[in-house]
């Protein structure tokens, strides 16, 4: 995994003061008629590697412009996740900021649902 720079791990850090975050534990134990939509908001090259199974891809360069194409109720409950949860706490602060009231971020993002043994998908 890459090594983040000072400012950026900051920056996320600030974000996460403002937003929810969700652990996989808790993201498996949600009623299934909480199920959220959940977004990978990694580049492309990570998502056709392998990624969260059900999941909808929206990068982080991208998803302000789309998310509300995708998903246009502000209260439909969302769990972002990247590789390891600074750029989804990111994401799920701007989604805030624009207006989605349901937001999370997957706490160690996609490293910890592999880690978990969780269902994942590559795309072809």
């Amino acid at each position: 995994m890459m090594a983040h720079s000072e400012g950026f791990l900051k920056l996320a850090a600030d974000a996460k003061k403002r937003i929810k975050e969700i652990s996989v534990d808790q993201l498996s134990e949600l009623d299934q008629s909480q199920k959220p939509v959940i977004i990978d908001v990694r580049e492309e090259s990570e998502w056709n590697a392998g990624h969260v199974e059900g999941a909808i891809h929206l990068s982080r360069g991208v998803i302000e412009q789309k998310i509300e194409v995708a998903i246009a109720d502000p209260d439909t409950p969302i769990v972002c996740y990247c590789g390891g949860g600074n750029r989804s706490a990111l994401v799920a602060d701007s989604l805030q900021k624009i207006g989605y009231t349901n937001v999370f971020s997957l706490e160690g993002g996609f490293a910890d649902w592999k880690k978990a043994d969780l269902p994942t998908t590559k795309t072809e």
